[in-house]
Parts: C-alpha cells; structure tokens; sequence
C-alpha cells in the first residue's frame, strides 16, 4: 500500500504565502501524476494544481498566476507554493498520486489524509 504525508498546512495573513509538500512512499515502481485538490466546507472538491513526471502542469481557474507546482521524481514528493493568499483558499488540501506499484500493471489513484490551510483577514 502507498503513503502520502502531507506536511506544510497552517494559519495565514492574506497576501502571505504557504508551502505544502506531499511525499509518496511504498512499493512504487513510478508516478505519473502528483496533486492537489482542497474542499471547504459546504462546497465541492475542486482541482488546485497537478503535474505530470514530464512536467507538464494544470491549475483551477482560482489559483492561477498565484501558485506553483514542482515535483521531484527521485524523492515521489511535489511541492505545492501558494503565493498571494486570500481567504477564499481557505479549505482542507488533499494529496493525491497516481501511481503504479511493483505488484501491479496498472497504475491506481492515492490520497492523503488532508491537511488544514486557513488564510485570516
């Protein structure tokens, strides 16, 4: 079974910036897809930030020109920098990888607990 720790959520003053990272480990032969999603309360999951191991990168709409994304493939870790935070990116952010394992041919999808980012007026 795979593991995502997630490490780097907290407290924020609007306008500040925050860094999650988010490291996989397991029996892991590769990872094709490292992310982020986030869920406030009484509103839908939604798309914060994915790369590729090619390094190909897509944002939500929200975030745009205010975060980044990078992974390291040595490590199966991605780093997630928040630039410019307002209190609207208040959520929980969640983990996820899609990763093939060393048992499996196929590739299947991991989560992480979630981590809490709370961005104050």
């Amino acid at each position: 079974q795979v593991q995502l720790v997630e490490s780097g959520g907290g407290l924020v003053q609007a306008g500040g910036s925050l860094k999650l990272s988010c490291v996989a480990s397991g029996s892991i032969f590769s990872v094709n897809v490292m992310g982020w999603y986030r869920q406030a309360p009484g509103k839908q999951r939604e798309l914060v930030a994915n790369i590729l191991s090619g390094g190909s990168t897509n944002f939500g709409n929200s975030v745009k020109g205010r975060f980044t994304i990078s992974i390291d493939n040595a490590k199966n870790a991605v780093l997630l920098e928040m630039n410019s935070l307002k209190p609207d990116d208040t959520a929980v952010y969640y983990c996820y990888a899609v990763i093939l394992t060393r048992q499996l041919s196929r590739a299947e999808t991991y989560w992480g607990q979630g981590t809490q980012v709370t961005v104050s007026s």
